[in-house]
């Protein structure tokens, strides 16, 4: 009971002493499969959608499967900056052909792949806990060392739970309706760049949990244009596979992006090839007094440091605008 209300009591303390984390631009987690460690900012309503096909191809099975499906998101601020509510799916239409004699055989699977209800909370926050180096004024060289406070990552803890509906095809035999997910995520902002690693633990209490992590590096090409590179790994039973993602987003506006993106994996059981492109808005309704100001040549955070604006970039502490 007393650690209980220790964590109670912490909680608390980091809502309602929370730091600004809202930005001017738009912070996606779109195109990539990983969260950022920060949230949207109070009282920001997120959308992001998008629309994906694709191809399976299983050696041992002898089938090929043609897949088309869609996914969305939605993400909210709720009370403070750091806490973040989320919902997140995917549709999918599928068809496998496998052939039988001088015949193929078709069979055809439509239904929601995915639902997620969760929370995010931000445990962490270099920016706001780790002091800066101090600038010597007498050694160039002591200025240019590797900083390895630079190294410490924001951090938040992610849970929800998985629900689908009965008779889910995309649902393994004797599957609960309603399971638990939980990530723990961390994310590095060196300048142009930014890392997002995610550590996944789903359907955990399931017959056949899986267990993984999703890491994404991100480049600010100009304020505007950024690409990425992913590697996400599957640990399961059921399951199991390396993919490789890449892309790009462009920012039109503060509020509005689009992306593109594609994957490929390592394996023949089965290959896999999808290719995909989506949307991401933000409906502003974020109303406190801290907020980050245009320079003359990009923006400043609080901490008067110079950052890019970008809406593709993870959803950064101070507003780099960055995304992934």
């Amino acid at each position: 009971m007393h650690y209980l209300k220790v964590g109670i009591a912490f909680i608390f303390f980091g809502i309602f002493n929370a730091h600004a984390q809202y930005t001017e631009t738009i912070n996606s987690n779109r195109p990539g499969e990983s969260q950022g460690a920060y949230a949207v900012g109070k009282n920001v309503l997120q959308l992001e959608a998008g629309a994906y096909f694709g191809n399976d191809n299983h050696s041992l099975f002898n089938s090929d499967t043609d897949i088309l499906g869609a996914s969305y998101g939605l993400r909210y601020g709720f009370l403070t900056e750091i806490l973040e509510l989320n919902f997140f799916g995917s549709f999918q239409d599928q068809v496998t052909s496998i052939p039988v004699g001088n015949s193929v055989d078709e069979f055809k699977t439509t239904n929601f792949k995915t639902n997620t209800i969760g929370a995010k909370f931000l445990l962490f926050d270099p920016g706001v806990s780790v002091k800066e180096r101090e600038v010597n004024l007498y050694s160039w060289k002591a200025n240019q060392r590797l900083d390895l406070r630079s190294l410490i990552p924001a951090v938040s803890v992610y849970g929800g739970a998985n629900f689908s509906w009965w008779d889910n095809p995309y649902m393994f035999e004797g599957e609960s309706e309603i399971s638990p997910k939980a990530a723990i995520i961390t994310q590095n902002n060196w300048g142009n760049w930014v890392l997002v690693m995610n550590f996944i633990a789903d359907k955990f209490t399931e017959e056949f949990p899986s267990y993984g992590g999703v890491f994404t590096l991100t480049h600010a090409v100009t304020p505007k244009f950024a690409v990425f590179g992913e590697f996400q790994t599957y640990i399961s039973d059921l399951y199991a596979d390396d993919l490789v993602r890449g892309g790009a987003a462009y920012l039109f506006g503060k509020d509005f992006q689009l992306d593109i993106s594609g994957l490929v994996n390592f394996k023949d059981t089965p290959s896999r090839w999808q290719v995909a492109a989506g949307v991401s808005y933000r409906f502003d309704f974020h109303e406190d007094d801290e907020y980050i100001e245009d320079t003359y040549e990009g923006k400043r955070n609080q901490r008067g440091e110079e950052l890019e604006e970008t809406g593709f970039y993870k959803d950064d502490d101070e507003g780099d605008g960055s995304d992934k």
